[in-house]
C-alpha cells in the first residue's frame, strides 16, 4: 500500500541566506535514503518546504513496507569452497556462518565462471524493510548531510543542529510512523504562525499539510510560492504609488526566509536625506534593513520603500512608522559619513595611501597608486586619450577606499570615489574613471566607458595580474584569494568588447616594469600570465557558444591582439563550413610535422631547383597567393584570406602524391620544405587550421 509521506521538523529561526538551501538537500536526502530501501515508488513530484521555523518534504507513493527482493551472491571459487573429496572447506562453512546460510542450502549453490575461475553464487530473498522501522535513521542521515558550516547545542542535551529543535511530524498517509530523530519523538502535531495562528494543529494524512498550514496556521510553506507571493506583491505595491521597484534575487530570497505570512507595506523616510548619494541610501536599506527602495521613472531614488512584513494587520501603522523609525539612524549614519568625507578632502587622504599596507611583497597602496597612474598614462597615451587625466585618476582611484563610507560599506568602493572626485572639482573623465575602472565586477557587468576609464580599469587588473604571478603567488585549483581569474577575464572583456587596439604582451610587459628592480623574481611570469589569460579566454568564448575547435585554431598562436579574436573566430568558423576546409586542415597539420622534423634553417624556395610539374604548379599557386592573404590579412578580412586559400587544395593534394619531399639530394630536399614553409606561413597566417583536422 502507498501513500504520500511527510517529514516535518520544526525549529527556531534558521540562517535566512541558507533556508532554500537547506529545503532542498533535506528533501532529496530523505527521497534518497527511501529509494535507497525500495519504499518509493517512481512518478509523482516530491515537494520541499521551507519557512523560518521548519524544513519539510512530501514524497508521494511511499510503501509501508518495501517488496521483497533477489540477491544473487558472490560466495567464493569452487576450488576453495570444496576440498579434495568435495566436501564443504573450512573456509566455506566459515563464509556460510557468517551470512546465516544454512549448509544445506549448498547443494541450491549456483556454479558459474567468475573471470578465470570457477565461482559459487547464492540466490536469496531478502525481505523488504518496514518503513517505520528506518524512517527515523533515514531523516537522521539526510539532517546530518545539511550544508550546515557551525552547529550548536542547546539546554543539557548532546543533540547538535544548527539550531534548536522543538518538534517532528513523520506521516504515512493518515499514519503516524514512530520514531526519532535529533532526539524528538514523531508525531502529527505542528505550529502555525507564531502570532497569527492559535494553538496546535493536528495534521489527519500527509496530504492535507500545506493547505492546512496555510488555513489554519497561517504560514505558506513552499519556499517558492511564498517568494513568487512576495515578488508580485512588490511588483503590484509599486505600480500601485506609479512608483518603480528592482527585484534583486538574492535579496527576494533573503526576505522570503524570513517571513511565513508576507505582507508588503509602503513607509518612508524624510526627503533631506536625499541629498545623499543614493546608491549609499539604497545600500543601507537593502543590507542592513532588507527594504526595498523605490525609484521615479527616471530611475532617481524616492524617500519612499517596501517592507515586507510577516504580520498581516488591519491597521499597519505601528509597523510602517517603527521601520521609518528603524531606518532613520542607518540613513543619519550615511549623511554624518558622506559629509565627514567631504570635509577631509582627497588630498590628505591620498598622503595616508602610503601607509597602509597593500601587500607586503608588493609594498603600499601609495606604491600601488603610483604604479596605478603611469600604467594607465601609458595605456591612455596608446588611445590617443588625455594621458595626464588617466594619470590623474590612476593616482587617486583608490583613495576612497580610506573614507568612512566605504569602510562602513566596501561595496560603495569607486562609487564613492567619483562622488568625492566630483565635489573636489575633478574633470569629469577622472571622476567617471574612479568609478568605473573597477568595472566589469562581475560576470556580465557592463565595461568602463570613455578611454580614460579603460586606461585606468586596465592598469589595475594588470598591476595585480603582474604584481602576484611575479611573486609567484599563481591561482591553483579552487584557490583564487586575490581574485586574479576575475581581473584577467575582465581586462580580456576590455580589450575584446570595447574593443581596443591593444597589444597584450605590451601590456603586461609595462605592467611589469612599473614595479621596482627586483621585486618580481619569478622566472618567466610575463609568459606564464599570458598563457594564464588565454586560457580565461578560452573558457569565457566557449561559454558563448564557440565551438572548441574553433577556439583553439585562434587561440593556438598565442595571439597578443584581443580586439581581433571575434572576427577571427567568425572566419574560422566560415571557413570550416568550406569543402575544402578539412582537407587543408590535414595537409597543414601534416606539413607542420614535416617542418618541425626538419634541420638547420629552411631556405626560400629558388624557382631554378624545382623539378616535378606538381611541384611548380604549387609554387606558381603559393607565389600568386601570397600577396592576396597578406592583404586580406592587412586589411582584416580574415574570412576572405581563408577563402583565398581553400583554393590551393588541388595542388597541394597533388604534391603530396606526386612529389617525395625528403629525398636524398639536400638541395632539392631543402627546396621542397621551403616550398612547404612558405605554404604553412600562409595557411596559418589567420589561425591554426590543423586544429580543425578531425
Amino acid at each position: 500500500m502507498n501513500k504520500t509521506l511527510l517529514v516535518e521538523l520544526r525549529t527556531e529561526e534558521l540562517p535566512p541566506k541558507a533556508l532554500a538551501k537547506l529545503g532542498e538537500v533535506f528533501a532529496a536526502g530523505v527521497h534518497a535514503g527511501l529509494a535507497d530501501r525500495n519504499l518509493v515508488l517512481a512518478g509523482g513530484e516530491c515537494k520541499w518546504f521551507a519557512t523560518p521555523r521548519r524544513l519539510a518534504v512530501q514524497i508521494p507513493q511511499v510503501l509501508a513496507v518495501a517488496p521483497d527482493a533477489k540477491v544473487h551472491e558472490k560466495i567464493m571459487p569452487v576450488s576453495v569452497a570444496l576440498d579434495a573429496a568435495g566436501n564443504p572447506s573450512p573456509a566455506l562453512l566459515k563464509k556460510l556462518e557468517a551470512k546465516s546460510i544454512p549448509v544445506s542450502e549448498i547443494a541450491k549453490f549456483e556454479k558459474r565462471m567468475d573471470g578465470k575461475s570457477e565461482t559459487f553464487f547464492y540466490e536469496a530473498t531478502v525481505r523488504g524493510v518496514k518503513l517505520e522501522d528506518v524512517l527515523g535513521g533515514i531523516v537522521g542521515d539526510a539532517l546530518k548531510k545539511l550544508p550546515i558550516p557551525k552547529v550548536m547545542r542547546w539546554g543539557d542535551s548532546d543533540v547538535q543542529f544548527v539550531r534548536p529543535v522543538h518538534g517532528l511530524v513523520m506521516l504515512h498517509g493518515e499514519h503516524v510512523v514512530a520514531g526519532e530523530a535529533l532526539g524528538l519523538k514523531s508525531g502529527n502535531t505542528t505550529l502555525g504562525h507564531r502570532f497569527l495562528a492559535g494553538g496546535t494543529i493536528l495534521l489527519a494524512s500527509a496530504d492535507e499539510y500545506e493547505s492546512k498550514l496555510e488555513s489554519s496556521g497561517k504560514v505558506i510553506a513552499a519556499f517558492a510560492r511564498r517568494r513568487e507571493i512576495i515578488a508580485k506583491s512588490l511588483q503590484a505595491k509599486a505600480d500601485e504609488l506609479g512608483a518603480k521597484v528592482k527585484l534583486i534575487d538574492a535579496l527576494v530570497d533573503e526576505v522570503t526566509a524570513l517571513v511565513e505570512w508576507p505582507v508588503v507595506y509602503v513607509s518612508e523616510f524624510e526627503s533631506e536625506y536625499l541629498e545623499v548619494p543614493q546608491e549609499c541610501l539604497i545600500l543601507t536599506m537593502q543590507a542592513n534593513q532588507k527594504y526595498f527602495p523605490l525609484f521615479d521613472a527616471a530611475g532617481k531614488l524616492q524617500n519612499r520603500f517596501l517592507i515586507v512584513s510577516n504580520m498581516a494587520v488591519a491597521d499597519p501603522t505601528n509597523i510602517v512608522t517603527g521601520n521609518a523609525r528603524v531606518v532613520r539612524p542607518r540613513l543619519s549614519d550615511a549623511r554624518f559619513f558622506f559629509e565627514q568625507d567631504k570635509k577631509n578632502g582627497f588630498v590628505s587622504r591620498a598622503m595616508k595611501l602610503g601607509s597602509v599596507v597593500y601587500h607586503n611583497k608588493l609594498g603600499s597602496l601609495g606604491d600601488r597608486a603610483q604604479r596605478l597612474g603611469t600604467i594607465a598614462a601609458f595605456v591612455a597615451g596608446k588611445l590617443g586619450a588625455d594621458v595626464a587625466q588617466a594619470r590623474n585618476a590612476g593616482l587617486i582611484c583608490k583613495v576612497d577606499l580610506l573614507t568612512d563610507m566605504v569602510g562602513e560599506f566596501p561595496e560603495l568602493q569607486g562609487i564613492m570615489g567619483r562622488y568625492y572626485a566630483q565635489h573636489e572639482g575633478a574633470k569629469p573623465d577622472v571622476a567617471e574613471a574612479m568609478d568605473h575602472h573597477y568595472r566589469p565586477r562581475f560576470a556580465g557587468d557592463v565595461l568602463p566607458e570613455s578611454n580614460v576609464s579603460c586606461a585606468v580599469a586596465l592598469a589595475d587588473k594588470l598591476d595585480a595580474l603582474a604584481g602576484f604571478f611575479g611573486i609567484g603567488m599563481v591561482p591553483t585549483g579552487d584557490k583564487d584569494p586575490f581574485g586574479l581569474r576575475r581581473a584577467a577575464l575582465g581586462a580580456l572583456r576590455i580589450l575584446m568588447e570595447k574593443p581596443l587596439p591593444l597589444d597584450l604582451g605590451e601590456l603586461i610587459a609595462e605592467a611589469a616594469r612599473a614595479f621596482p628592480a627586483g621585486m618580481l623574481s619569478a622566472a618567466g611570469f610575463e609568459s606564464q600570465l599570458h598563457d594564464f589569460m588565454l586560457d580565461r579566454l578560452r573558457g569565457y568564448l566557449r561559454d558563448a557558444g564557440h565551438g572548441q575547435d574553433v577556439i583553439e585554431a585562434v587561440l593556438a598562436q598565442r595571439p597578443t591582439r584581443i580586439d581581433l579574436v571575434p572576427a577571427k573566430l567568425q572566419a574560422v568558423q566560415q571557413f570550416l563550413a568550406h569543402d575544402a576546409a578539412q582537407a587543408l586542415a590535414a595537409a597543414n597539420k601534416r606539413i607542420g610535422n614535416i617542418l618541425k622534423k626538419a634541420d638547420g634553417n629552411i631556405p626560400e624556395p629558388d624557382v631554378a631547383l624545382l623539378q616535378e610539374a606538381a611541384e611548380k604548379a604549387l609554387f606558381e599557386r603559393v607565389v600568386q597567393l601570397a600577396p592576396l592573404v597578406k592583404s586580406h590579412v592587412a586589411n582584416r578580412d580574415y574570412a576572405d584570406a581563408l577563402i583565398a586559400l581553400a583554393g590551393v587544395r588541388a595542388e597541394v593534394d597533388r604534391f603530396f602524391d606526386e612529389v617525395m619531399v625528403n629525398v636524398d639530394e639536400p638541395l632539392v630536399r631543402a627546396n621542397r620544405l621551403g616550398l612547404l614553409k612558405s605554404l604553412f606561413d600562409q595557411l596559418n597566417a589567420v589561425a591554426d587550421i590543423s586544429r580543425l583536422a578531425v
